[in-house]
Protein backbone atom coordinates (compact mmCIF):
# COMPACT_ATOMS: atom_id res chain seq x y z
CA UNK A 1 0.00 0.00 0.00
CA UNK A 2 1.38 3.29 -0.86
CA UNK A 3 1.93 6.33 1.65
CA UNK A 4 -1.10 7.57 -0.03
CA UNK A 5 -3.92 5.82 0.29
CA UNK A 6 -6.28 4.58 2.99
CA UNK A 7 -8.08 1.34 4.04
CA UNK A 8 -11.50 1.48 5.49
CA UNK A 9 -13.43 -1.32 7.32
CA UNK A 10 -16.98 -1.36 6.50
CA UNK A 11 -19.75 -3.15 8.81
CA UNK A 12 -22.83 -3.81 6.64
CA UNK A 13 -25.92 -4.83 8.88
CA UNK A 14 -29.52 -5.85 8.20
CA UNK A 15 -32.64 -7.50 9.32
CA UNK A 16 -35.46 -9.63 7.53
CA UNK A 17 -38.22 -11.26 8.45
CA UNK A 18 -38.75 -15.06 7.50
CA UNK A 19 -41.02 -15.93 4.95
CA UNK A 20 -40.40 -18.99 3.70
CA UNK A 21 -40.30 -22.27 5.14
CA UNK A 22 -37.80 -25.35 4.82
CA UNK A 23 -38.44 -28.54 5.62
CA UNK A 24 -35.30 -30.52 4.97
CA UNK A 25 -35.91 -34.69 5.01
CA UNK A 26 -33.39 -37.81 5.10
CA UNK A 27 -34.38 -41.25 4.10
CA UNK A 28 -32.39 -44.23 4.42
CA UNK A 29 -33.00 -47.75 2.82
CA UNK A 30 -30.97 -50.91 3.66
CA UNK A 31 -30.93 -54.21 2.24
CA UNK A 32 -28.72 -56.87 0.93
CA UNK A 33 -29.65 -56.92 -2.65
CA UNK A 34 -28.75 -54.01 -4.76
CA UNK A 35 -32.19 -53.80 -6.35
CA UNK A 36 -34.29 -54.32 -3.36
CA UNK A 37 -32.21 -51.35 -1.61
CA UNK A 38 -33.48 -49.25 -4.60
CA UNK A 39 -36.30 -50.18 -4.79
CA UNK A 40 -37.20 -50.04 -1.29
CA UNK A 41 -35.95 -46.24 -1.37
CA UNK A 42 -38.24 -45.51 -4.66
CA UNK A 43 -41.19 -46.45 -2.35
CA UNK A 44 -40.28 -44.48 0.15
CA UNK A 45 -39.90 -41.34 -1.78
CA UNK A 46 -43.52 -42.47 -3.29
CA UNK A 47 -44.80 -42.32 0.00
CA UNK A 48 -43.31 -39.01 1.54
CA UNK A 49 -44.65 -37.66 -2.24
CA UNK A 50 -48.17 -39.22 -1.85
CA UNK A 51 -47.60 -37.58 1.81
CA UNK A 52 -47.34 -33.72 1.11
CA UNK A 53 -49.19 -34.02 -1.82
CA UNK A 54 -52.09 -35.21 0.96
CA UNK A 55 -51.16 -32.04 2.72
CA UNK A 56 -51.96 -29.63 -0.27
CA UNK A 57 -48.55 -29.61 -1.61
CA UNK A 58 -47.41 -30.50 -5.33
CA UNK A 59 -45.85 -33.14 -5.77
CA UNK A 60 -43.15 -31.71 -7.96
CA UNK A 61 -41.99 -29.11 -4.85
CA UNK A 62 -40.09 -31.98 -3.13
CA UNK A 63 -36.55 -31.51 -4.19
CA UNK A 64 -33.77 -33.94 -3.90
CA UNK A 65 -30.36 -32.22 -2.23
CA UNK A 66 -28.56 -35.05 -2.94
CA UNK A 67 -29.00 -38.72 -3.28
CA UNK A 68 -26.19 -41.40 -3.13
CA UNK A 69 -25.77 -45.39 -2.39
CA UNK A 70 -23.20 -47.55 -1.47
CA UNK A 71 -21.90 -50.74 -0.04
CA UNK A 72 -21.69 -51.25 3.36
CA UNK A 73 -19.43 -53.53 5.99
CA UNK A 74 -19.72 -54.74 8.99
CA UNK A 75 -16.48 -55.35 10.91
CA UNK A 76 -16.30 -59.12 12.99
CA UNK A 77 -13.60 -60.82 15.06
CA UNK A 78 -12.00 -64.23 13.90
CA UNK A 79 -8.70 -65.78 14.74
CA UNK A 80 -5.92 -63.85 13.82
CA UNK A 81 -7.72 -60.32 14.19
CA UNK A 82 -10.76 -58.15 13.18
CA UNK A 83 -12.19 -58.80 9.75
CA UNK A 84 -14.63 -57.18 7.65
CA UNK A 85 -17.80 -58.96 5.62
CA UNK A 86 -20.02 -57.44 2.83
CA UNK A 87 -23.51 -56.22 4.54
CA UNK A 88 -25.13 -54.93 1.81
CA UNK A 89 -26.60 -51.88 0.53
CA UNK A 90 -27.03 -48.43 1.76
CA UNK A 91 -29.04 -45.49 -0.58
CA UNK A 92 -29.12 -41.96 1.36
CA UNK A 93 -32.07 -39.80 -0.17
CA UNK A 94 -31.85 -36.08 1.21
CA UNK A 95 -34.88 -33.80 0.12
CA UNK A 96 -36.59 -30.57 1.38
CA UNK A 97 -40.11 -28.50 0.84
CA UNK A 98 -40.25 -25.13 0.30
CA UNK A 99 -43.28 -23.44 0.91
CA UNK A 100 -44.32 -19.60 2.00
CA UNK A 101 -44.35 -18.87 5.61
CA UNK A 102 -47.74 -20.26 7.40
CA UNK A 103 -47.57 -21.83 10.44
CA UNK A 104 -50.54 -23.72 10.02
CA UNK A 105 -49.45 -25.48 6.90
CA UNK A 106 -46.75 -26.72 8.66
CA UNK A 107 -48.78 -28.59 11.25
CA UNK A 108 -50.82 -30.11 8.58
CA UNK A 109 -47.89 -30.57 6.39
CA UNK A 110 -45.72 -32.32 9.42
CA UNK A 111 -48.92 -34.23 10.55
CA UNK A 112 -49.04 -36.07 6.74
CA UNK A 113 -45.29 -36.73 7.29
CA UNK A 114 -45.82 -38.55 11.00
CA UNK A 115 -48.18 -40.94 9.47
CA UNK A 116 -45.99 -41.49 6.21
CA UNK A 117 -44.95 -44.78 5.91
CA UNK A 118 -41.03 -43.45 4.88
CA UNK A 119 -40.75 -42.39 8.23
CA UNK A 120 -37.87 -39.70 7.00
CA UNK A 121 -35.51 -37.59 9.82
CA UNK A 122 -36.37 -34.20 9.42
CA UNK A 123 -34.99 -30.00 10.46
CA UNK A 124 -37.17 -26.95 9.85
CA UNK A 125 -35.48 -24.05 9.00
CA UNK A 126 -36.79 -20.52 8.73
CA UNK A 127 -35.23 -18.18 5.68
CA UNK A 128 -36.70 -15.76 3.23
CA UNK A 129 -37.91 -16.02 -0.47
CA UNK A 130 -35.83 -13.31 -1.94
CA UNK A 131 -31.63 -13.39 -0.48
CA UNK A 132 -30.90 -11.50 -3.39
CA UNK A 133 -32.22 -8.29 -1.76
CA UNK A 134 -31.32 -8.66 1.62
CA UNK A 135 -27.95 -9.36 0.09
CA UNK A 136 -27.94 -6.37 -1.61
CA UNK A 137 -28.68 -4.41 1.41
CA UNK A 138 -26.14 -5.45 3.28
CA UNK A 139 -23.52 -5.06 0.81
CA UNK A 140 -24.57 -1.63 0.64
CA UNK A 141 -24.86 -1.00 4.11
CA UNK A 142 -21.36 -1.77 4.75
CA UNK A 143 -20.10 0.24 1.38
CA UNK A 144 -21.73 3.35 3.54
CA UNK A 145 -20.71 2.55 6.60
CA UNK A 146 -16.95 2.57 5.36
CA UNK A 147 -17.92 6.17 3.53
CA UNK A 148 -18.68 7.13 6.57
CA UNK A 149 -15.67 5.85 8.75
CA UNK A 150 -13.18 7.23 5.56
CA UNK A 151 -15.12 10.81 5.68
CA UNK A 152 -14.10 11.04 9.54
CA UNK A 153 -11.11 9.79 9.33
CA UNK A 154 -9.97 12.25 6.62
CA UNK A 155 -11.13 15.26 8.65
CA UNK A 156 -9.54 14.00 11.69
CA UNK A 157 -6.10 13.78 9.77
CA UNK A 158 -7.03 17.34 7.95
CA UNK A 159 -6.37 15.50 3.85
CA UNK A 160 -8.91 14.75 1.50
CA UNK A 161 -10.22 11.51 -0.02
CA UNK A 162 -9.34 10.95 -3.53
CA UNK A 163 -11.15 8.00 -5.89
CA UNK A 164 -11.69 4.65 -4.76
CA UNK A 165 -9.10 2.53 -5.45
CA UNK A 166 -10.08 -0.86 -4.71
CA UNK A 167 -13.12 -2.28 -2.99
CA UNK A 168 -11.99 -5.82 -1.14
CA UNK A 169 -14.73 -8.71 -0.33
CA UNK A 170 -14.98 -12.09 0.30
CA UNK A 171 -18.00 -13.11 -1.50
CA UNK A 172 -18.88 -16.07 1.21
CA UNK A 173 -22.14 -17.55 1.33
CA UNK A 174 -24.41 -16.04 3.67
CA UNK A 175 -26.46 -18.23 5.92
CA UNK A 176 -30.09 -17.35 5.74
CA UNK A 177 -31.38 -18.79 8.16
CA UNK A 178 -33.35 -17.45 11.79
CA UNK A 179 -32.09 -18.82 14.93
CA UNK A 180 -35.24 -20.10 15.94
CA UNK A 181 -34.92 -23.53 16.24
CA UNK A 182 -38.02 -26.42 16.24
CA UNK A 183 -37.01 -29.66 17.74
CA UNK A 184 -40.50 -32.31 17.49
CA UNK A 185 -38.70 -35.29 16.57
CA UNK A 186 -39.63 -36.57 20.85
CA UNK A 187 -42.92 -36.15 19.49
CA UNK A 188 -43.24 -36.75 15.69
CA UNK A 189 -45.64 -38.85 16.02
CA UNK A 190 -47.93 -37.34 17.65
CA UNK A 191 -48.41 -34.10 15.89
CA UNK A 192 -51.30 -32.97 14.69
CA UNK A 193 -52.32 -30.68 12.31
CA UNK A 194 -53.16 -27.32 13.58
CA UNK A 195 -51.80 -23.62 13.69
CA UNK A 196 -48.83 -24.16 16.29
CA UNK A 197 -48.48 -20.07 17.00
CA UNK A 198 -44.34 -19.68 16.46
CA UNK A 199 -43.60 -16.56 15.58
CA UNK A 200 -39.79 -16.89 13.97
CA UNK A 201 -36.68 -14.25 14.90
CA UNK A 202 -36.02 -12.39 12.47
CA UNK A 203 -32.63 -13.06 10.74
CA UNK A 204 -30.09 -10.21 11.79
CA UNK A 205 -26.81 -10.48 9.71
CA UNK A 206 -23.67 -8.54 9.22
CA UNK A 207 -21.03 -8.10 6.78
CA UNK A 208 -17.50 -6.97 6.19
CA UNK A 209 -15.79 -4.96 3.38
CA UNK A 210 -12.63 -3.33 2.71
CA UNK A 211 -12.71 0.02 0.79
CA UNK A 212 -9.53 1.91 -0.25
CA UNK A 213 -9.30 4.97 -0.81
CA UNK A 214 -6.73 7.39 -2.76
CA UNK A 215 -5.58 10.53 -0.18
CA UNK A 216 -5.32 13.66 -2.44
Amino acid sequence: MSNREIVVKGIGKASASPDLLIIEMALESKRMDYEETMQQAADMIDSLRAAIESAGHDGTELKTTSFTINTRYESYRESGGHKQRFAGYVCSHRLKLEFDLDMKKLGVTLGAISVCKANPDFSIKFSVKDPNAVSEHLLASAVENAKVKAKILAESASVKLGAIQRIDYNWDELQLYSKTSMDLMCCFEAIEPYDMGIEPEDIDLTDTVAVVWAIE
